[in-house]
């Protein structure tokens, strides 16, 4: 599992869903499909119409790869910070049952109102 209190992300670019699309789609369910992707130089993020796949490349080759899944379903709460004028990062921070705190920090193009609205409709 990615250890979250301990490693900070670099900050996510977002990227097409395909980048994704092809090594996560075996562990979807029924109707469950790529709402956004982001990936920093090896490891990434996907939000799915689901939960969140936080994916960490691992090895020299990086054919090792960890998934840690997070549902929607167990945040309590969440805090979004978007980008500014001189501060051109947004960042998502998310509180979960039983694991604590997760934050996530995105380059300026990350739409992070549609990160909200689609949390939002998964956790309410």
């Amino acid at each position: 599992m990615i250890d979250f209190e301990n490693a900070k992300f670099l900050k996510l670019r977002a990227v097409e869903g395909k980048t994704f699309a092809s090594t996560l789609a075996p562990m979807f369910v029924q109707g469950e499909y790529i709402v956004q992707a982001f990936q920093t130089v090896r490891d990434g993020v996907v939000f799915t119409n689901r939960r969140i796949f936080a994916i960490n490349v691992q090895g020299v080759i990086g054919k090792k790869k960890d998934f840690t899944i997070l549902p929607y379903k167990r945040i309590q709460a969440f805090s979004i910070e978007t980008a500014g004028v001189f501060d051109m990062d947004s960042e998502l921070q998310l509180w979960f049952s039983g694991l604590g705190q997760v934050t996530f920090e995105f380059s300026s193009n990350a739409n992070v109102t549609e990160i909200c609205r689609l949390i939002s409709e998964n956790m309410l």
